[in-house]
Formats: structure tokens, sequence, C-alpha cells
């Protein structure tokens, strides 16, 4: 189950790359949400472009071991983020905007991140032996 850390950075890097680019198109963000349901502004929207690079790089790099590491990172982050959120209700520490929706899915993102944190394993082991 290595590999499921290499696909899950690199999908969540992926989408994370593109909804970062996505938030700066005015089109599809009226009135600071994107499409019309996340809360966004400037500063999140680097965020989720920086993360979702992180991502990409962790996903396409050798070994399951960065991937497997940015899965663990990020459930943690998201958790907190996902923490912040519901309890401060409109922004995480007053540097993103957030909303409902964002809150769930930060902890759906903090979950399945963990989740793959813990089921997935280092391909990076020590030589055998002889």
């Amino acid at each position: 189950m290595a590999n499921i850390a290499k696909l899950y950075a690199q999908l969540l890097g992926i989408v994370l790359t593109l909804v970062g680019l996505l938030g700066f198109v005015g089109a599809l963000a009226p009135d600071s949400r994107l499409l019309g349901i996340f809360a966004i502004d400037p500063f999140h929207n680097v965020i989720h472009l920086l993360s979702g690079i992180v991502g990409l790089l962790a996903g396409f790099a050798a070994g399951s071991r960065y991937a497997r590491l940015y899965a663990g990172v990020f459930g943690v982050v998201y958790g907190l983020v996902t923490v912040v959120g519901f309890i401060q209700g409109t922004t995480v520490l007053g540097l993103i905007s957030v909303n409902l929706a964002d809150n769930v899915l930060h902890l759906l993102i903090a979950v399945a991140s963990l989740g793959v944190f813990f089921l997935s394993s280092d391909t990076t082991t020590a030589p055998a032996r002889a």
C-alpha cells in the first residue's frame, strides 16, 4: 500500500494547485466564494498553490517516503485548521477566510490524509545485511 501515499499526494497536489489557480479567477469566485461555495481570499489561494506544489513534489519523488510524510503533515495541519476554523467561524487565526463548507472540506482532507499516512508504508528501507 506504499503507492497509495504517492497517488494521494499526486492527486491532492493537482487538486490544490488547480484550486489555488481557480481562486484567482474572478468569474469562478463571485463574492469571494470559489464556485459560489468556498470562502477564499488571495492568501488562501497562495496557500493552496504552495500546498499543491509541495504535494506534486512529494508525489512524484522517488519512493513513497515524502508522499507519506506529506499525508501525515497535511493530516495534522488540516486537522488544526479545521478545529480553529470551527472555533473562529469565519477565519483561521485571522489569516484566511473560511466558512462551514471550508471547515467540512478541511475535516475530510485531514481524515483522508491521516488515513493514507497510517495505511501506507515507507518504501525506503535499509539494505539487507548479508
